[in-house]
C-alpha cells in the first residue's frame, strides 16, 4: 500500500500454477491456453483482494453459451481449473461472451457479478469491469500470459485499487503511469518477472509499505472422499446396480485427471452406512 493511502496494490506471478493447470486440461490452442491462464490469474487476484480468505471462481462463457473456463482459487493459495468445449477447438469470445465471478461470504452467501468480456479477447477489461459494476471498486488491471513453442514461459497480473484518500495529483500520476502497463507484455519484455519487481515497476516514484505475501500452487480438490459423496445424491437403486454389476466403477477428476477405482464392496459399504 502507498503511504499516502491513495494506491492498494496486488501483484502475482502465476507461472507454475499455470502451466500445471495447462498441463491437467490440456487446452488445444495456444489462443485458448492463454485465455486459460489470464482466467487462473484473474481469479487468483479477485480472491487476494476481495475475500484472500475463502474461496472464489471464476467461469469465462464462450460466445452463445458455447464452451466454458472455469477457475477455482482456495484460501491456501491452491488454485485448479476446467476447460470445457462445445465442438471445435477453441471457446469463442466475440460479443456475448461473459466473465463471471462468484466468491463465498464469511456468512456464507454466494456473491456473484457477472460482466460482458469486452472486445479484443481481455479478461483484463472485463475484470476492470466487474470490480466497479460488482464490487463498487475502482481499480485498474492487467492480467497476461507470453506462451512460445507451447510452452508458458510467464504468466502473472496485478490489480491497483483506488482508496477513499486517493487525491488528483497521485491519480494522474499513476494513471500516466499505466499507460505504459495495460497489457503486461511490457514487463515480461523488461524482465519483470517477480511481484517484488512489478510492485517497485507499478509504484515507480511513491513510497509504498509491503504488507504480505501468498505463496500459489496448482492443487485439486479430488480425493475418493469427494467421489463417493457425489455418488451418495444418486437413487440407491441405481448404486445397487452398479454393485450387481460387479465391475470396479473408473472415474477421473475432470480438474486434474487422475483416476479413482471404486469397487463393488466400497460401493456396497456406502450404502450400509446410508
Amino acid at each position: 500500500m502507498t503511504d499516502d493511502g491513495a494506491f492498494r496494490v496486488i501483484a502475482a506471478i502465476t507461472t507454475q500454477t499455470v502451466r500445471d493447470a495447462i498441463d491437467a486440461q490440456k487446452p488445444p490452442t495456444a489462443s485458448l491456453r492463454e485465455r486459460f491462464a489470464d482466467l487462473l490469474t484473474g481469479a487468483i487476484l479477485v480472491r487476494e483482494t476481495m475475500a484472500p480468505g475463502l474461496r472464489v471462481q471464476g467461469f469465462a462463457r464462450g460466445a452463445d453459451g458455447r464452451g466454458l473456463m472455469v477457475a477455482d482459487s482456495y484460501p491456501d493459495g491452491g488454485t485448479r481449473g476446467l476447460v470445457q468445449l462445445q465442438g471445435g477447438t477453441d471457446i469463442s469470445f466475440a460479443p456475448g461472451a461473459v466473465l463471471q465471478m462468484m466468491r463465498t461470504l464469511p456468512n456464507g452467501a454466494i456473491h456473484r457479478g457477472t460482466v460482458e468480456i469486452p472486445d479484443g479477447n481481455s479478461i483484463s477489461g472485463a475484470l476492470m469491469q466487474y470490480f466497479q459494476t460488482s464490487e463498487q471498486v475502482v481499480s485498474m488491471a492487467a492480467v497476461g500470459t507470453w506462451i512460445e513453442n507451447e510452452e508458458v514461459k510467464i504468466s502473472g497480473g496485478y490489480i491497483v485499487q483506488l482508496l477513499p484518500e486517493v487525491e488528483d495529483g497521485p491519480l494522474a500520476v499513476m494513471a500516466e503511469r499505466l499507460k505504459d502497463f495495460e497489457s503486461m507484455m511490457p514487463m515480461f519484455n523488461q524482465g519483470i518477472t517477480t511481484p517484488d519487481a512489478m510492485l517497485f515497476e507499478l509504484l515507480y516514484g511513491m513510497p509504498y509499505t509491503r504488507l504480505e505475501e501468498s505463496n500459489l500452487e496448482f492443487k485439486c480438490r479430488c480425493s475418493e472422499l469427494t467421489l463417493l459423496t457425489s455418488l451418495a445424491t444418486l437413487p440407491p437403486s441405481d448404486i445397487h446396480e452398479l454393485i450387481e454389476g460387479g465391475e470396479v466403477l473408473q472415474i477421473a477428476c475432470d480438474f486434474c485427471g487422475k483416476n479413482y477405482d471404486l469397487g463393488p464392496e466400497l460401493l456396497r459399504g456406502m450404502l450400509d452406512k446410508s
